[in-house]
């Protein structure tokens, strides 16, 4: 069972949401603004957010910021009638893992949140496997068919990123921001030319793909 904190100022969808999260076997926690969410997670933390983006008080974006900057790992699902890019773009930018557009079938946010949910537990478990790919970041090793891929550190730490929130688009900038820190000589052409080595050096593995997202950046599938 998951804590799934729901922060959506639409009463009669916040109870629509909460009693299909109910239903499933999780914890689901109503709030009606982006303030009483964020004093719900300082007061008992949570496994996932779900949140509107549009709400009073304080908005999604500004919810997730400010979760994004004291737990990077917490799942934070947005939902909005924003379906334009530049919104994308700013919710990427401030932590979203992902987005289900209103109206949205029930079933469909469910594996939306599952699948947020295996991410999270990936990322815990300081290990992951995909296809014939299995990668230890405690030991910072990858291995395809019990074949050691010589991965650079920085190499390893994108692969396992993309990995770990697969379907997740990375904007060149995020990853810049995060693996690169104030590399004054890194531009978005660096993540390009990085993208292309790790597609080079796992050409063997068999279980995903990075795929480019024209205009944001990249993502793992899984096969």
């Amino acid at each position: 069972m998951a804590k799934i904190i729901v922060a959506e100022d639409d009463g009669a969808l916040c109870r629509l949401i909460c009693t299909a999260l109910t239903a499933n076997g999780h914890q689901a926690i109503a709030c009606r603004d982006g303030a009483q969410a964020l004093a719900a997670l300082e007061e008992g933390g949570a496994d996932l957010l779900l949140t509107d983006i549009m709400m009073p008080v304080m908005d999604g974006f500004a919810l997730a910021e400010r979760v994004f900057e004291g737990d990077k790992t917490l799942p934070i699902l947005f939902l909005t009638a924003l379906d334009e890019k530049p919104a994308k773009l700013r919710g990427f930018s401030v932590g979203a893992d992902d987005y289900v557009t209103k109206p949205f079938d029930t079933d469909l946010l469910l594996m939306r949140v599952a699948a947020l949910l295996r991410r999270a537990n990936i990322e815990r478990s300081r290990s992951l496997t995909a296809g014939n790919l299995t990668m230890n970041r405690d030991e910072h090793t990858a291995y395809a068919d019990g074949q050691e891929l010589p991965l650079t550190v920085r190499e390893f730490d994108l692969l396992y990123k993309l990995l770990s929130f697969p379907r997740r688009t990375f904007t060149r900038a995020q990853l810049m921001d995060e693996f690169w820190d104030y590399d004054s000589s890194a531009t978005s052409r660096t993540v390009d030319v990085y993208m292309s080595k790790l597609r080079e050096k796992t050409a063997a593995c068999t279980g995903f793909e990075i795929v480019t997202v024209h205009g944001l950046g990249y993502k793992a599938v899984l096969k």
